[in-house]
């Protein structure tokens, strides 16, 4: 059973902007803020350190909004319109593969299924049909 699904937005830079705004237009604060700055294991360059590597903002009982800034040095820049990934929390490990696997089947995987910083399972993909998703799963949202 799938627990939510939310928007994930993509920006060149001004994420914080954005969200400050989406937070002024819905209310509420950020349940989760965190800058590359975080990543130790990363080169990453001095002018992209304080950008968003991933925000969230609660803004009705089942919806977030989700979001980040896009490094230079890891991908194109966003091209709006294409910005948005569709995000599906799983309440299970196993629902996570069956629908990762599912919806991957004969589309491109930008990351693999795999436990990462924030997530118990994680993978960012596009399914046949263009659209991008985002699958993950952690113990502590069940």
């Amino acid at each position: 059973m799938l627990l939510s699904l939310h928007p994930y937005l993509s920006f060149n830079g001004n994420c914080e902007a954005a969200f400050n705004f989406y937070s002024s237009v819905f209310g509420g604060e950020f349940d989760e803020l965190h800058r590359y700055s975080k990543l130790q294991d990363e080169d990453i360059p001095e002018s992209e350190k304080d950008k968003i590597m991933h925000i969230s903002l609660q803004i009705a009982e089942h919806i977030w909004l989700m979001g980040a800034d896009v490094l230079e040095r890891f991908e194109t820049p966003t091209i709006f319109g294409d910005n948005v990934c569709l995000s599906i929390c799983t309440a299970s490990e196993a629902e996570t593969i069956r629908v990762y696997n599912a919806l991957s089947e004969g589309g491109t995987t930008e990351e693999p299924l795999e436990k990462t910083g924030w997530a118990d399972l994680y993978a960012c993909f596009t399914d046949k049909f263009g659209i991008c998703w985002a699958v993950s799963f952690n113990k502590k949202r069940k």
